[in-house]
């Protein structure tokens, strides 16, 4: 292996090298030096042409100001997120799943709030199967949209793009029929028609007093760049984090979509394998999901100098309402209370909190162990090695 690193460092931590033979982490390095070059001329190449770049959003009227779509009064807000795990151990597989939605700071004015963030959660000793991700993952999804949609607060966050449930929701509604063994599948289709219907809720955003929203970190849609013409390597977020001032946002424009040769927009959701029972109504959410995911706006707000463009993702229904919309845009400014959080208070605590099961888990598992080795009455280390872990798969 030759020399390693040493694991301290000024503070007397463990590195992110300690584990590195020096040699490979000298290479690395080395070629570092080679992409901070390439991503220096990029900035540079971003910064000369600024002017223009922001003369031709002004020039085809895609931008605006918060103060000019009204000051309404600041909603109370809520986000929610999620989590899976799967422990790998010798006999079966350890899955666990939770949904939590969280209160945002509340307004001076407001004397609702909730005591403590609300949760679900889902844990089961399932067979090991290659499918056991794809299911609990859309669990997760739909305990995440049932939570949110329940909330009793005005603008209502999802931590990821409004897109990442249809694409969840298939893939289980394929795979859950033909593993019935597992537990996390009959969680699935004992609650797929609700989980469908509150995504439908979600997606149509048509009550005036819940603004629902979606709040990516990362898409390679480029809805600003493609109808400026920009060069394919400038990515919408990164480039009007650097064109917009403080305050602006781009007027909401259509979702992009994947679309067949024909130009037909490819999203579905595979209901026929449901049982009888629920496949008509499941049909007809199904459809109505599809319809108003083609009616979706996005657009970029910068909140303050010190913060990124957030991509927010609304429905047609907030999109088209000044006032829906000046609700969505103070709430979100209102919930940037500091530099050293770039999302939306409510938003970085459900992060951090569903983060948390990953971490947990092998210690869900010892507190398991321990109880089957209190009742077992042969060898105590048949039990240690069946509940040995030997990876872990996580997700959100």
């Amino acid at each position: 292996m030759g020399d390693k690193l040493t694991d301290t460092s000024l503070n007397g931590h463990q590195t992110p090298f300690s584990d590195l033979p020096a040699a490979l982490v000298d290479e690395v390095i080395n070629q570092t030096s080679a992409v901070a070059r390439e991503l220096l001329v990029s900035i540079q190449e971003v910064r000369s042409e600024r002017s223009l770049l922001r003369r031709s959003l002004l020039d085809n009227g895609l931008l605006a100001t918060d103060s000019s779509l009204g000051y309404p009064p600041l909603p109370t807000t809520c986000a929610a997120d999620g989590s899976y795990a799967i422990e790998r151990l010798l006999t079966t597989d350890l899955a666990a799943a939770a949904a939590v939605a969280v209160e945002g700071l509340t307004p001076p004015s407001e004397k609702r709030h909730w005591d403590i963030p609300r949760h679900t959660t889902f844990i089961s000793a399932e067979p090991h199967l290659e499918d056991t991700a794809t299911v609990l993952r859309a669990v997760m999804l739909g305990e995440e949209l049932r939570l949110i949609t329940q909330a009793p607060h005005d603008l209502l966050l999802l931590d990821g793009t409004f897109t990442l449930p249809i694409i969840y929701f298939n893939q289980a509604l394929n795979s859950a029929p033909d593993v019935m063994q597992l537990s996390c599948s009959t969680r699935f289709l004992t609650n797929c028609l609700s989980y469908l219907n509150c995504y439908r809720t979600i997606l149509r955003s048509e009550r005036s007093d819940r603004q629902f929203v979606a709040t990516p970190k990362y898409s390679t849609r480029r809805e600003i760049g493609k109808s400026l013409g920009w060069p394919s390597s400038y990515d919408d977020r990164g480039m009007l984090t650097m064109l917009l001032k403080p305050g602006e946002l781009t007027i909401p424009r259509p979702l992009d979509h994947p679309v067949d040769s024909a130009g037909n927009v490819t999203w579905h959701l595979n209901t026929g394998r449901l049982p009888a029972e629920l496949q008509s109504q499941a049909t007809r959410l199904a459809e109505d999901i599809v319809s108003s995911l083609e009616s979706l706006r996005v657009f970029y707000y910068k909140p303050q100098s010190w913060l990124p463009a957030l991509r927010l993702e609304i429905s047609e229904s907030i999109a088209s309402n000044n006032h829906r919309l000046a609700t969505v845009v103070h709430g979100i400014k209102h919930q940037m209370a500091t530099a050293s959080m770039l999302e939306p208070y409510p938003i970085y605590l459900a992060d951090r909190t569903v983060k948390a099961l990953a971490r947990a888990l092998p210690a869900f598992r010892q507190i398991t162990t321990q109880r089957i080795s209190e009742q077992y009455n042969g060898d105590i280390g048949e039990v240690f090695f069946a509940m040995h872990g030997y990876r872990s798969d996580t997700g959100r």
